[in-house]
């Protein structure tokens, strides 16, 4: 039931990001997306793995998620990561990366 509960969650979000993606330049607006699994000011561990996404650099942020995006980083878990990134151009994912830069 749990695992139900999460996938769910998890396609919801990456329905409901993929949408404001398609429309938005603006970090606040790209990141309601990622808050489902990240939280509000990204002070959550998504799917209880990872580091929090609050207090990176936008350095490290935009690295990670490139990676993402062209496969090379990641871990178990890094498919809804990959899935979400791929939506991303790279204009919009240095707003992202600076919008969660100021958390």
């Amino acid at each position: 039931m749990k695992r139900l509960l999460v996938a769910l969650s998890v396609s919801a979000a990456l329905i409901m990001g993929s949408s404001l993606i398609a429309f938005s330049q603006d970090g606040a607006s790209l990141y309601k997306a990622c808050q489902g699994c990240h939280g509000a000011q990204g002070e959550k561990l998504a799917m209880g793995v990872g580091a929090p996404l609050k207090g990176q650099s936008a350095d490290d942020l935009s690295k990670k998620m490139h990676g993402y995006k062209d496969g090379s980083y990641g871990h178990a878990k890094k498919a809804v990561m990959e899935n979400l990134m791929k939506r991303f151009d790279d204009a919009q994912i240095q707003v992202l990366a600076d919008h969660i830069a100021k958390f």
